[in-house]
């Protein structure tokens, strides 16, 4: 009798020692597959078999806590340790996002058609997008501080893709207790050119097109590197001052964030590129004044149309040279239809694009046949 429940033990103890085997192998591959993210701080990426983790570690500045999703793919096996995490079906058939900037990473990934909402329609610039909305496709769904609760379930979206400047998001949270799936993303919170565009990788993950999405941000990195190379070719670094003044403040970039970043890469003298931090300084008028009065070029003044414009608003910027010389460029002259900037919207995704417009006002030689993208040469 045990010789003939031997085979019978045997092949249970077998089936048992698989599936441990099975379930090791699971846990392995989440440990063992590598971040597919390069530049970004705040995201990482891991794909799988019939499944990616997404984990957004920085939502927001100075955040204390992470968000980990699960983009399963259809009839896909995602292991039990994985199951507590938010699980998304994908590719989504419907989204609503909350920001202009995520809009050009779907287009580029050519799904631009399963938008049904966003908050604030007016804000898009993009023309296909602009279309959807014109024919009733995408629906306003309030502004991010009050996003409609009605409208959003009657949309019923496979996701909301949402961002948040702190952990307390009253709309956030009101449509996760209505039972919808809310992602944040963390796009905004990147310090480096190209951080922020690699989230493009966020919406690859969403619609099953991580390929599509590398192969797309490869691209760009490319372009934004072979122009920095460019503008390592003269040795002319003109001084350059930037922002203006808002509710009595001028408000102008730090040194260590994505804007400035942006003109040590154009080999530009940004005049404050040794100030701590990654945000915006607020200083006064009389500050900016004594520090920049001669600066040779002077980058976007808000979103100014003209110099005449300007001098209305306030008649001392008519002191800097740069304005006296008429070397302001804006990009407040590029605005869709209905009033969105270009630059607001694409301008993160797009850095390559940005950096040529920038070594195209420092240094115009280097590129003599292109044309600028987002800014312009106010009069």
């Amino acid at each position: 009798m045990k010789i003939l429940h031997y085979p019978i033990f045997l092949f249970l103890l077998l089936a048992v020692t698989g599936c441990k085997k099975q379930e090791k192998a699971h846990e392995e591959t989440t440990e063992t597959v590598e971040n597919s993210i390069v530049y970004a701080k705040g995201l990482e990426l891991y794909k799988h078999h019939g499944y990616t983790i997404v984990k957004v570690t920085n939502p927001w500045p100075n955040a204390t806590e992470s968000f980990t999703y699960v983009m399963q793919q259809k009839d896909a096996v995602v292991p039990d340790s994985l199951k507590k995490y938010t699980t998304v079906q994908v590719p989504l058939q419907s989204i609503v996002v909350t920001s202009t900037t995520h809009i050009p990473a779907m287009e580029m990934l050519g799904m631009e058609n399963t938008l049904v909402g966003y908050p604030g329609t007016d804000f898009i610039s993009s023309e296909k997008t602009r279309k959807r909305i014109d024919t009733g496709l995408v629906k306003d769904v309030g502004q991010n501080e009050g996003l409609n609760t009605e409208i959003m379930i009657d949309l019923s979206p496979d996701a909301v893709v949402g961002f948040s400047i702190s952990s307390n998001n009253k709309s956030m949270n009101t449509l996760k207790d209505s039972g919808l799936t809310v992602l944040y993303n963390g796009d905004w919170t990147e310090q480096s050119p190209l951080g922020r565009a690699e989230w493009i990788k966020f919406f690859g993950a969403l619609y099953s097109r991580e390929r599509e999405a590398d192969i797309i941000f490869k691209q760009i990195v490319k372009d934004y590197n072979d122009a920095k190379k460019i503008a390592q070719n003269t040795t002319e670094k003109p001084t350059v001052m930037a922002g203006a003044i808002f509710q009595d403040q001028w408000n102008l970039p730090q040194g260590g964030s994505w804007g400035a970043q942006f003109l040590k890469d154009a080999n530009a003298d940004y005049l404050w590129k040794d100030t701590d931090g990654t945000g915006s300084l607020s200083l006064s008028f009389e500050t900016v004044l004594d520090k920049a009065e001669n600066a040779e070029y002077w980058i976007g003044p808000n979103s100014y149309t003209s110099l005449t414009q300007m001098t209305e608003n306030n008649p001392h910027y008519g002191q800097f040279q740069s304005f006296k010389n008429k070397k302001v460029y804006s990009f407040g002259t590029k605005r869709g239809p209905t009033g969105g900037y270009v630059y607001y919207e694409l301008s993160a995704t797009r850095p390559d694009l940005v950096l040529k417009d920038l070594i195209k006002i420092f240094h115009p030689e280097l590129l003599p046949d292109y044309e600028l993208y987002f800014f312009e040469k106010l009069n």
